[in-house]
């Protein structure tokens, strides 16, 4: 049985990303890549919210036609293109990347359903709408974060007072050498 897994980077008071939604605070260099293209291998779904799915169907499609994409990007927009792709969106009229799958209702159902077929996990990539909704409804059965050593003050919350109570056990955890402590949780 397949997973649902949430992938997030987030600021040691809890945003993940900054007011507007950007990512510009992570300590982002080869090691945090590395682990990041580690978990890679385990995707066998994206799964988005809208906004994060606008993000991603907006960028990575461009890079397949940038001449001066390097080799590691490349490699990673034909994954992405070519990888199927699911998204949650009750406001979303269509989801058109290739491959993309738009779940706009029956959430639970629809994710035991993917939980059910065959492959590789189901990874959120950031999300934290989505990844907020699908805590409270006890979905999600792992997390995979990376906590950066910067407090934002204000940002778009992975966590919020409506959180539902998660006991979680810690699998592992590593602290890389820019500070950033990577952590993976079970339910």
């Amino acid at each position: 049985m397949r997973k649902l897994v949430l992938f997030a980077h987030m600021s040691l008071d809890g945003f993940a990303g900054d007011k507007e939604g950007g990512l510009g605070f992570l300590t982002y260099n080869e090691e945090l890549q590395q682990f990041a293209d580690e978990l890679v291998k385990t995707v066998g779904a994206p799964v988005y919210g809208k906004n994060t799915y606008h993000l991603m169907a907006g960028y990575w499609p461009t890079v397949l036609n940038d001449p001066n994409a390097n080799e590691r990007a490349l490699a990673h927009a034909k994954w992405v293109q070519e990888i199927p792709k699911i998204v949650f969106s009750t406001t979303l009229e269509s989801a058109d990347w290739n491959n993309t799958t738009l779940i706009r209702d029956n959430v639970e159902e629809e994710i035991a359903k993917l939980k059910q077929q065959p492959g590789k996990d189901l990874v959120i990539f950031g999300s934290p709408g989505l990844a907020k909704s699908l805590m409270n409804l006890g979905l999600i059965d792992e997390y995979q974060l990376t906590l950066h050593p910067i407090i934002l003050g204000e940002g778009n919350s992975l966590f919020n007072g409506n959180t539902k109570l998660s006991n979680l056990k810690l699998q592992s955890s590593k602290t890389l050498g820019s500070g950033v402590i990577t952590l993976h949780y079970t339910n």
